[in-house]
């Protein structure tokens, strides 16, 4: 018996998205994993919270100069080898980590690795859409988008394990260990993905050949002649860097909690890598599963704007709260769980909005475009962060940067009537 339109996509889902969420959750660990390795690595370096912050944003320098090129490579040659080769540079480069030993191979090392991973998130957003149609993609990026709090859910308890309990072995300190142990991950299931991922519909042998049919004529039916299709259609549309500036706001909220949660768990009295590690995953627990509730209720009604709008603004409320309540260890983890679903939220919706402007090649281009000039923010947040921390000897004016960053791209979105 014919599987019907629901059964089938979920056939595809279950058989693609655990396996790409599985790289993203190992790819986000090697990104942010220096948020715990800062711990213990600036004293036992000498390394100041302005190189830390120059040193976590320099990674997204790399990422973006080697963006755009690297997605017109999966569009051009396929997921499956531009995937694998992506994971397997970026794990080797995190795992040199270990070695660092002055701010300038820091520095190197941290834009190796963004240049490595360029392309990944982007390239797995465009590969989603060679397999739903709009109507079903926003719940699907929000399954997959899901890597990112739960790689902190994860990585969060896993990273303070590996700081107390690995410290000293073998000669090197607990930091090293946790770039070593969680790079090799990211090795392996990059080779995986040469025998598990097919580029098209077209080269799915799990499927039949009326399966595919279909897959492909929904694809085809949504096709627009007057959208956009070559490269360089998706780099000169006004639409798509607007959303390049919507994005470029949320992801400054997004890398602020990811590299200085940890420290702001910490200011909030909690000792103890392990201890930091499980309240820190507490508020991206909550985010994954209010990323696939808001994702699913913006597909059952068909709206995008005001699912991305809301959010965000309540993820600049939360973070704006949790600095007058600094003192109050409860609430101010509330008020940082709100910021985090806010957060995420926000980004993952965004993402819909983006993919509906543009299609084919230009995708490939524009929501290149979209991830790489967003993701500057990711350099120049934890800087700033990091300058404010040092001049002000708080965390509280880097805090509300990032809430106001919020409201800025929640008003850009807001304000436009035609996206």
């Amino acid at each position: 018996m014919p599987l019907n339109d629901d059964q089938l996509y979920a056939r595809v889902t279950w058989r693609l998205v655990p396996f790409l969420f599985a790289c993203y959750v190992c790819a986000y660990l090697d990104r942010v994993n220096v948020g715990f390795a800062k711990l213990t690595m600036l004293d036992a370096l000498g390394f100041s919270e302005t190189v830390y912050g120059l040193g976590a944003g320099v990674f997204f320098i790399g990422y973006f100069l080697f963006e755009i090129p690297s997605n017109l490579a999966l569009h051009r040659f396929g997921a499956r080898r531009t995937i694998a080769r992506i994971m397997v540079a970026w794990g080797l480069l995190s795992a040199a980590t270990l070695w660092v030993t002055t701010p300038t191979q820091f520095y190197v090392l941290r834009f190796l690795l963004g240049a490595a991973e360029a392309g990944f998130f982007p390239g797995i957003i465009l590969y989603l859409t060679y397999w739903y149609p709009a109507a079903r993609r926003a719940r699907v990026t929000a399954l997959f988008a899901t890597a990112v709090p739960l790689a902190s859910v994860i990585g969060a308890p896993l990273s303070g394990w590996l700081l107390e309990h690995f410290d000293g072995v073998r000669g090197l300190a607990g930091w090293q260990w946790l770039f070593l142990l969680e790079a090799l991950p990211s090795v392996l299931l990059g080779l995986c993905a040469l025998a598990l991922l097919d580029d098209r519909i077209a080269d799915a042998r799990w499927l039949s050949d009326a399966e595919r049919a279909r897959l492909t004529a929904a694809l085809e039916a949504e096709q627009r002649s007057d959208a956009p299709a070559h490269a360089l259609d998706g780099l000169r549309r006004p639409a798509v860097w607007r959303m390049a500036a919507v994005y470029f706001a949320f992801v400054m909220g997004l890398y602020g909690l990811n590299f200085w949660l940890p420290t702001l768990v910490r200011d909030l009295g909690f000792r103890g890598a392990l201890d930091i590690g499980l309240v820190t995953a507490l508020p991206f627990a909550a985010a994954a599963v209010a990323m696939v509730l808001v994702a699913r209720h913006s597909d059952q009604h068909g709206e995008r704007r005001w699912h991305t709008v809301i959010p965000a603004l309540l993820g600049a409320v939360g973070l704006a709260a949790s600095v007058p309540l600094a003192q109050h260890t409860g609430l101010a983890l509330l008020a940082l769980t709100v910021g985090a679903c806010g957060v995420l939220c926000a980004l993952v919706m965004s993402w819909s909005l983006t993919t509906a402007l543009v299609q084919g090649a230009a995708a490939a281009s524009g929501i290149a475009l979209v991830n790489s000039f967003g993701n500057l923010s990711g350099f120049v947040g934890p800087y700033a962060i990091g300058y404010l921390k040092d001049t002000t000897g708080g965390t509280a004016p880097g805090v509300l940067m990032l809430a106001a960053s919020m409201v800025v791209g929640a008003a850009l979105v807001a304000r436009q009537k035609t996206l």
